[in-house]
């Protein structure tokens, strides 16, 4: 017998290709192994065993004449013997032939070239090679079962795929991941035993206590606290994070084309072609085997007869493993069919995680398509929980917070304290930028007023975040921040102040539209829907707080979400990148407004709707375009008005009319072209902060002087050859800016300013200081600057001051 071991290497393939052979092909495989086993056994039977026997047929007239032949070799005179003799010896008693049986006369050599003769010429073909033609068609299939394994276009993406499957199952990261996507924490398993304790106790019957059992009365048991690790170490992380990068690959090639679907169905066609033609032939011979034969070997020459009789000895057990045979080959087109059916009948060549995953799984991920998504098919027909182990390392969620975890690691409170710093206002501020997410350790900080989120890729505020009760202050600086509802519940109420700059929709926080309590909003990124239709603002009407809204952007007119709180706003900030701003007639509805700025806007003209905001009470045109500005008068409108910049533009005089502004107390107007200062500009006596830097002004008037309540004079930057003497009667001057001009000397009625504490010289023609620079009291060391060798010009005593 040949051992079917001898067969192994036909179907031996890697034990883990067995996660992609669905459950008929894993019944296909075991059907060839059992049609592979009839094939070998009636193989063997044909070797081992007689195939024929076969005996000469004595009813012929072959056998009178051997009789004759024999006769007349013993004696030669009976040739001449009469008819009758010859008729009587032609017919042997029939009791002799009874007892002794026909000879045949026939040696052993003879009866095995009959045996061999007959076997080729009276037995049916089929009888012949039908276990050689099981074995082949069994390995055909066999083969046909195992193609896209071994072809060498496939068989490298499918052991690549298996190989990533074994890495993503065996992960810590994915029994975590997937742990928290069920919501199973710690603290709820632990509840989940504490209720399991109690039921045990109550119902088990292994707990029952009674007289047969004391001892249970007196012993306690003690359930296995079983718990995931709160971290990964070092080493597990670093593979997570390779296997995150090597699937992110390995799923770029897998979609990028379909070999391995199409050689599937190829094969499986090939497979229903192969087992209908096998099946159809071997129905049509079932009747080819058959125990008796008559021979005609035509070699009456050689052995004295013509026909034999002949048996066919596994004619019996060949006709049952035929039978047998064709019973597999109807299972095995059965399968064959079902599978080149769902093959037509299923869209294998997408695969979605939301639809075909079981259980609790990462929602984020985006369908794969081609090869992917068909042995992720392939694969569920195993089992599901591998395409759910698999999704861990597909999600972008999953990605971010394994980031986490290993951010909150790399970022102890120790080090988050060390980045904590106070700005301009002398607030406790923490700047995060470029990480992947928000390190928990944040929330442990409570003392920060102001926090500062910059390009982080998957920031999200938790419920901790209830922990900073000092937190009134948050930037968001190209990143989209997501938040629980606890922490969306405590933003909501807390945050005063919030500054978003974004690029795109998705970094505009749905959550802003929100939070009533929010008094001041600053955006900033590209709101101009002829450039960029995705990014709308959506109405802020549900910002019932707002008082302050600063827009960084391009559009063309005002956006309809800002007119929807235009009756509460209190302060308008625009920024607008020199794009032209149209349609400002809107700003009438802002009837509450204190502070507009308008900047960048390409203004030629004060815009006429500023005179019916009566509350106004400062207005900014920076950085525009404006030249003749004559409608300064008609802002005597605006009694409140106290604070007017127009620096950054091209405005070549002042009108006149700019007295009636008698309540103004700052007035910047520096960055233009102006040659001369109108006199009646100072008459406005309550003006304390004045900034005409950077034109080209030859001459300060002496009426100066009236401008009694002066605490800032700029002059930097232009054409002053002289201080007129009456600017040293403002006594309260405290900063006195006059570098870069023509100035020789500098008056010795500097010492009646007292509250001097600034006084910048610079870039001029000075060749000495007067003494009395002395007497300003609050000009102290760093407040006087000035060249070192103007400086050395003073009385060692008073030089020593200012070093």
């Amino acid at each position: 017998m040949i051992p079917v071991a001898e067969f192994k290497q036909f179907t031996e393939q890697q034990p883990a290709f067995k996660v992609l052979k669905p459950w008929w092909d894993v019944l296909a495989e075991y059907i060839t192994i059992a049609m592979l086993m009839i094939g070998v056994f009636g193989c063997t039977l044909q070797i081992t065993q007689d195939k024929i026997i076969c005996l000469p047929n004595h009813t012929s007239a072959d056998y009178v004449s051997q009789i004759i032949c024999k006769e007349y070799t013993e004696n030669p005179q009976a040739t001449n013997a009469s008819e009758e003799d010859q008729a009587i010896t032609t017919a042997p008693p029939t009791s002799t032939r009874e007892m002794s049986g026909l000879r045949n006369n026939l040696d052993l050599q003879q009866y095995s070239f009959i045996n061999q003769m007959c076997y080729e010429t009276a037995l049916h073909w089929y009888a012949k090679y039908f276990p050689y033609l099981v074995v082949i068609h069994t390995l055909i299939f066999i083969i046909c079962g195992n193609f896209w394994f071994k072809f060498p276009g496939t068989s490298s993406k499918i052991e690549h795929f298996i190989s990533i499957l074994g890495k993503c199952f065996d992960s810590p990261w994915t029994t975590r991941a997937l742990s928290e996507v069920s919501g199973e924490t710690t603290q709820e398993k632990t509840a989940e035993r504490d209720i399991s304790k109690t039921n045990f106790d109550e119902t088990s019957p292994v707990t029952d206590i009674s007289s047969k059992t004391p001892l249970l009365n007196e012993v306690r048991f003690s359930f296995a606290q079983l718990s995931l690790p709160a971290i990964l170490d070092k080493k597990e992380e670093q593979q997570a994070k390779a296997l995150f990068e090597k699937i992110r690959h390995f799923r770029a090639h897998a979609e990028d084309s379909d070999l391995v679907y199409r050689v599937y169905v190829s094969q499986t066609f090939f497979k229903v072609v192969k087992v209908a033609i096998t099946l159809g032939y071997s129905l049509s011979l079932v009747g080819s085997f058959s125990f008796h034969h008559i021979c005609r070997p035509g070699i009456k020459n050689l052995m004295g007869y013509s026909m034999f009789t002949c048996t066919h000895n596994l004619a019996f057990i060949l006709e049952k493993l035929l039978l047998t045979y064709i019973v597999l080959v109807c299972v095995y087109a059965f399968l064959s069919a079902y599978a080149l059916f769902w093959l037509f009948t299923s869209s294998l060549k997408v695969y979605s995680f939301d639809k075909n995953s079981e259980g609790p799984g990462f929602s984020d991920i985006p369908d794969v398509k081609n090869d992917f998504a068909f042995m992720l098919h392939m694969v569920d027909r195993y089992d599901t929980l591998y395409s759910r182990r698999f999704s861990v390392f597909l999600s972008a969620v999953s990605e971010g917070r394994l980031r986490e975890l290993a951010l909150n690691s790399e970022w102890p409170s120790e080090k988050l304290r060390q980045m904590i710093n106070k700005d301009t206002k002398g607030r406790i501020e923490l700047q995060l930028a470029m990480i992947p997410v928000i390190p928990k350790d944040v929330y442990e900080l409570r003392e920060i007023e102001v926090l500062k989120l910059e390009l982080i890729s998957s920031a999200k505020l938790v419920g901790a975040v209830s922990q900073l009760k000092s937190l009134s202050e948050l930037h968001i600086s190209h990143c989209s921040v997501k938040m629980d509802p606890d922490a969306f519940a405590f933003i909501r109420e807390r945050l005063q102040v919030l500054h978003v700059r974004f690029t795109d929709m998705e970094e505009l926080p749905s959550w802003m539209y929100s939070l009533k309590n929010l008094s001041q909003l600053h955006l900033s990124g590209n709101l101009n829907c002829s450039n960029n239709k995705s990014i709308r603002l959506h109405s802020l009407r549900g910002l019932s707080g707002l008082r302050s809204l600063s827009l960084t952007s391009n559009f063309s007119q005002l956006p309809s979400a800002v007119l929807d709180v235009a009756w509460q706003l209190s302060k308008l900030s625009i920024q607008n990148g020199d794009t032209e701003l149209r349609s400002l007639g809107q700003l009438k509805r802002m009837n509450h407004l204190l502070v507009l700025q308008l900047c960048h806007c390409k203004l030629s003209r004060i815009p006429g709707a500023l005179l019916g905001l009566t509350s106004l009470q400062c207005i900014d045109l920076t950085s525009n375009r404006l030249q003749l500005v004559d409608e300064l008068g008609t802002l005597q409108r605006l009694r409140s008005l106290n604070i007017l910049r127009l620096s950054h533009n091209a405005i070549c005089r002042l009108p006149p009319s700019i007295e009636l502004l008698r309540n103004l107390e700052e007035l910047s107007i520096s960055y233009n072209n102006l040659e001369n200062l109108p006199i009646s500009l100072f008459n406005l006596v309550r003006l304390r902060h004045l900034n005409v830097s950077y034109n080209r002004i030859r001459l300060i008037p002496p009426e100066v002087g009236h401008l009694t309540r002066l605490e800032t004079l700029a002059i930097i930057s232009n054409q002053i050859s002289s201080l007129p003497r009456e600017l040293f009667r403002c006594s309260r001057l405290r900063s006195l800016h006059v570098s870069s001009n023509q100035l020789s000397s500098l008056p010795s009625e500097i010492e009646k300013l007292p509250l001097l504490s600034s006084l910048d010289l610079m870039g001029n023609n000075l060749t000495e200081l007067p003494q009395e620079i002395g007497n300003c009291l609050q000009l102290k060391k760093g407040g006087l600057d000035v060249e070192e060798h103007v400086l050395g010009t003073l009385p060692p005593e008073v030089r020593k001051k200012y070093l």
